[in-house]
C-alpha cells in the first residue's frame, strides 16, 4: 500500500503527529480528513490540505488511510465513515519501533517511535501504541484501543476493545481489562478491570461506572 498516498483521519494535533510517523514509515501523506468542523476544510494544516469527510467517496480510489485520533470513540466513528466509502486502511509502524517477528499487528494500527510489541502479542485493528509504550509477550490488545505515551501492558494480559490507557499507566501481568474501560495516566492496575469502568491511582481503583442497559 505504500505506493498510494495516505490520508490521515482527524485534523487535530495528534493527527499531525501521525502524519509525521507515516512519512517516516515511507508513506506519502496527502492530507487530513475532518469530520466535525466543516469550516476547517479547504485550509492547510501543517502544509497539507484538510478534506471534509463527505468527500471521501471521491478520494477513496487513490488513497489509503490511517486514523490520527487518540480517543477510541473518535477512532471508531471516523473509521466507520471511511470504511463505508471503501477507503482502505494501512498500518503505520515507525522504523524506531520494535515489533517481534512473532507478533500480530492488525490493519490500521499505529506504532510510534520506541514502541515495543513483544513475542506472541496480538494487536487488533486501529490500535495505537504511542511513544515508548510497551505490549508484553502473549498479550492481546482489542481493536480501537489506545496505549498512550509510556503505557506498559505486561505479559499475558488481555485488553478489550476501545480501551484508553493513559500516559505512564501500568497493567500488571496476566490481568484483563474490559472493553470501553479507561485507565488514567500513571495508574498501576493490580486487578482485573471490568468493562466501561474508569480506574486511577496506585493501586488503581474505580472512579466511574457507566450506566448499562
Amino acid at each position: 500500500m505504500r505506493g498510494r498516498s495516505m490520508l490521515v483521519l482527524g485534523a487535530g494535533g495528534f493527527a499531525v503527529e501521525v502524519a509525521d510517523l507515516a512519512a517516516d514509515a515511507g508513506f506519502e501523506v496527502a492530507g487530513f480528513v475532518e469530520g466535525l468542523d466543516r469550516e476547517r476544510c479547504g485550509k492547510d494544516l501543517d502544509g497539507l490540505p484538510v478534506h471534509w469527510i463527505g468527500d471521501l467517496p471521491e478520494l477513496a480510489a487513490r488513497h489509503v488511510a490511517v486514523c490520527g485520533v487518540g480517543a477510541p470513540d473518535g477512532k471508531r466513528r471516523l473509521v466507520a465513515a471511511a470504511s463505508k466509502c471503501g477507503l482502505p486502511f494501512a498500518t503505520v509502524v515507525h522504523p524506531a519501533a520494535h515489533v517481534s517477528r512473532r507478533a500480530e499487528i492488525g490493519r490500521g494500527a499505529v506504532l510510534s517511535p520506541a514502541a515495543v510489541v513483544a513475542a506472541r502479542a496480538v494487536l487488533g485493528r486501529h490500535v495505537l501504541v504511542n511513544r515508548g509504550a510497551m505490549v508484553g509477550h502473549h498479550s492481546s490488545i482489542g481493536a480501537f484501543t489506545s496505549l498512550m505515551t509510556g503505557a506498559n501492558i505486561a505479559g499475558s494480559t488481555e485488553v478489550g476493545e476501545s480501551v484508553y490507557v493513559g500516559m505512564g499507566a501500568l497493567v500488571l501481568n496476566g490481568l484483563s481489562v474490559g472493553r470501553d474501560a479507561t485507565i488514567a495516566a500513571g495508574a498501576v492496575v493490580t486487578r482485573d478491570v471490568e468493562p466501561k469502568v474508569q480506574v486511577r491511582g496506585l493501586p488503581a481503583r474505580p472512579v466511574l461506572r457507566e450506566a448499562t442497559g
